[in-house]
């Protein structure tokens, strides 16, 4: 019988430069083991395997490009928490409809294109009910509020690649820590504001906190350039985890932590965002613009897109990195003909 530390190692890579034991093989609620060859519940159409593992108790994750938890209500229904891409639609419903779940709730994390491209489809299709803080909900209320996160692209190409995302929730979570019951459920929100303005972790009823994008993984910790809309911000809230007392971890990119050791992995995630810090700041020996240093970035990383989308999404990430240094006191802005410089501050 596997449970998640034996299923870690055979978990799909998360493929992004930007970003990545006790035995739980108990029966599910609908008295379904997880299969002792760690086969997944079904092969879906598109050819991925998405495999339904359990965590603990009635909390589950879909195995897709990234984890997606579930909370299983009973033996028909579940709350999902998060819905992933946009291209795992199909093989998302058909794992789903394999172990015979319907999602009635989506407790959504934040609304990334990898976290809420199918929440407006389940809404629609099955009636599924949407929960989303305030800041979340109105970034994916339109295709131009979406641009406050995609920020580089135009607004033509947020609305032409990314309509997907849009959709209005059916209620709010509230701005604060604490109980959360929905869909009969009652769930812990920990606001974890950073990786984006409204993103919060979630602690299921069995004591698992699905941390989503506020920690990466163990496998993630070589990520070139994490995105953070404020860096600052997402080391404050890394910290809110290590107090929790939960059981298991979930990392949306990719992997289940024991309660033991997410200390350590909240102080390697820290020193990722450090380190990469330096490694930027030591490459602005001179005045230079965010595009010159973007550049430099780019060749050290060595992120030699051919494709703009692609450049202009490592670009904000590398802005991420600039305002953090400017924030913490590490880098002087100043004005020439109008463009903004950047140099290390004197000490």
């Amino acid at each position: 019988m596997q449970n998640v530390e034996q299923r870690a190692h055979t978990m799909r890579p998360y493929k992004s430069p930007c970003v990545g034991a006790d035995d739980l093989g108990g029966p599910s609620p609908a008295g379904r083991p997880i299969p002792k060859n760690g086969a997944p519940y079904t092969t879906s159409p598109g050819g991925i395997d998405m495999n339904l593992t359990q965590v603990k108790g009635n909390t589950w994750v879909i195995e897709a490009n990234q984890l997606i938890p579930l909370y299983k209500l009973d033996e028909k229904r579940c709350v999902l928490l998060d819905t992933g891409l946009f291209e795992e639609r199909e093989e998302l419903e058909s794992t789903l409809s394999e172990a015979g779940l319907t999602p009635v709730g989506i407790l959504c994390s934040h609304a990334h294109v990898d976290h809420c491209s199918n929440n407006g489809y389940f809404q629609e299709r099955y009636g599924t009910k949407i929960a989303l803080t305030f800041p979340e909900a109105g970034m994916c209320s339109t295709p131009l509020t979406l641009k406050c996160y995609f920020l580089t692209l135009s607004p033509g190409t947020v609305a032409q690649e990314s309509s997907c995302m849009i959709h209005r929730p059916d209620l709010f979570i509230p701005e604060g820590d604490g109980p959360f019951d929905f869909c009969g459920a009652r769930f812990r929100i920990v606001l974890t504001p950073g990786h984006s303005a409204g993103h919060i972790c979630a602690i299921t009823p069995d004591n698992v906190c699905y941390t989503a994008d506020a920690l990466l993984s163990q496998e993630l910790l070589t990520a070139k350039l994490p995105y953070n809309l404020s860096q600052q911000m997402a080391i404050a809230s890394r910290e809110k985890l290590r107090g929790l007392g939960c059981d298991f971890y979930i990392m949306a990119h990719r992997g289940v932590c024991p309660g033991g050791e997410i200390g350590g992995l909240i102080d390697a995630n820290q020193a990722l965002i450090r380190r990469r810090a330096e490694e930027i700041l030591a490459l602005i020996d001179r005045p230079m613009t965010a595009s010159e240093i973007d550049e430099r970035v780019c060749l050290l990383y060595q992120l030699l897109t051919h494709k703009p989308r692609r450049s202009l999404r490592f670009e904000r990430n590398v802005r991420f990195f600039i305002e953090y240094l400017v924030d913490i006191g590490r880098l002087h802005e100043e004005c020439q003909n109008g463009a903004t410089y950047y140099s290390p501050a004197e000490k």
